[in-house]
C-alpha cells in the first residue's frame, strides 16, 4: 500500500467517524467539575443527578460516558439523554469530555489515559460524589465506546503523575457500536498501528474484564458484527459476562438520541442490564 492510500484511508476512517460525532439539545446537567488540567486543557465532567440525591450519605451506582467522534471530535452532550434517564432511576450518571485531534491535536492514546483519568477521578471522590466506588460503569459509542472498553482490558495509557493504587478500570461496561478490534484487519489500524496491540480491546481481554453489554447494528460499516462477536466469545471464555445485541438492519449510529425508537429500546436494554447487576430496582420507566 502507498505513502499516499495510507493517508487517503486515514482521512476517509476520520470523516466517516465524525459524521457520527452528535451534539444534542435540551439536556442541562446538574453540575460540571474538572477532573483533569493538562497544560491549558481543563476536562470536565458533566453530572447528572437523582431527584433524591444525598451526596454526603448516599453510596450509590455511577456511570461516564464518552461521546463518539473517531477520536478526532464529538461533544459530551451525544449522552447527556443517556444521564438524565438514568439519574431519573438513581444513578450518578455522568458524560465526559477528553482530548482529541481536531481540538487537540492528539491521538487515540490521549483519548484513553483520559478516560482512565476520568474513572481514577470518579473513584478517587466517590465519597463526596455519594456514589459507590464499587460500582462505577463506563459507557460511550464508537470512539467513545472503544475508549470505555479500553478502560476495561487495556494495562498501558496511564497518565503520568497520577495515583496508580487507585483503579481506572470500571466494574462494568455500556458499549454501543464500539471499536473493539485495532488490529490489522481493523479500519483503525492505520491510525494505531505503532501501538495497535496495547490499545486493542480485543487483545486485551482478561478475567478482570468487567461485565459487558455491546450493542451494534447488523449493518453497520464500521465495526464488522463477527468484530463483537467475537470480542463476546473471548470474554465469556475468560468466565466474565458479555451481551451483544444485534440490532438488525441498523447502521453504525443508530442508537442516538436522533433515532427515538432505537434509543428507546436501547436505553430499556441498558436498564436491564443494570438492574440484573443489582445497580438498578424495578423496570424501565422509558416510555
Amino acid at each position: 500500500m502507498t505513502r499516499s492510500i495510507r493517508i487517503n484511508l486515514v482521512a476517509f476512517f476520520l470523516m466517516t467517524f465524525a459524521a457520527n460525532a452528535l451534539e444534542v439539545e435540551g439536556f442541562t446537567p446538574d453540575k460540571e467539575v474538572v477532573y483533569k488540567t493538562i497544560g491549558d486543557v481543563q476536562l470536565k465532567l458533566s453530572i447528572f443527578t437523582p431527584p433524591d440525591y444525598a451526596p454526603t450519605t448516599d453510596k450509590r451506582p455511577a456511570i461516564v460516558f464518552f461521546f463518539g467522534g473517531g477520536w478526532n471530535s464529538g461533544s459530551p452532550t451525544q449522552f447527556y439523554p443517556h444521564c438524565e434517564y438514568l439519574a431519573s432511576r438513581g444513578m450518578v450518571a455522568m458524560s465526559a469530555d477528553y482530548r482529541v485531534f481536531s481540538r487537540q491535536q492528539t491521538s487515540p492514546r490521549e483519548c484513553v489515559k483520559d478516560g482512565k483519568s476520568a474513572i481514577r477521578w470518579i473513584r478517587q471522590h466517590a465519597a463526596e460524589l455519594g456514589i459507590d466506588p464499587n460500582r462505577i460503569a463506563a459507557g460511550g459509542g464508537s470512539a467513545g465506546g472503544h475508549v470505555a472498553a479500553a478502560t476495561g482490558t487495556t494495562t498501558a495509557f496511564n497518565e503520568e503523575g497520577e495515583d496508580m493504587t487507585i483503579s481506572s478500570v470500571p466494574n462494568a461496561l455500556v458499549l454501543f457500536n464500539p471499536v473493539l478490534d485495532t488490529g490489522p484487519d481493523s479500519r483503525a489500524y492505520d491510525r494505531v498501528k505503532e501501538y495497535w496491540q496495547d490499545i486493542s480491546p480485543m487483545h486485551n481481554i482478561s478475567k478482570n474484564t468487567p461485565p459487558t453489554i455491546v450493542f451494534l447494528g447488523t449493518k453497520d460499516d464500521i465495526i464488522p458484527v463477527e468484530s463483537a462477536e467475537k470480542f463476546k466469545n473471548q470474554i465469556i471464555e475468560k468466565g466474565v459476562r458479555c451481551d451483544l445485541e444485534l440490532y438488525e438492519g441498523q447502521i453504525h449510529g443508530f442508537f442516538n438520541y436522533t433515532s427515538k425508537e432505537n434509543y428507546t429500546d436501547t436505553v430499556k436494554k441498558m436498564d436491564r442490564f443494570l438492574a440484573s447487576l443489582g445497580w438498578l430496582q424495578g423496570k424501565p420507566t422509558l416510555e
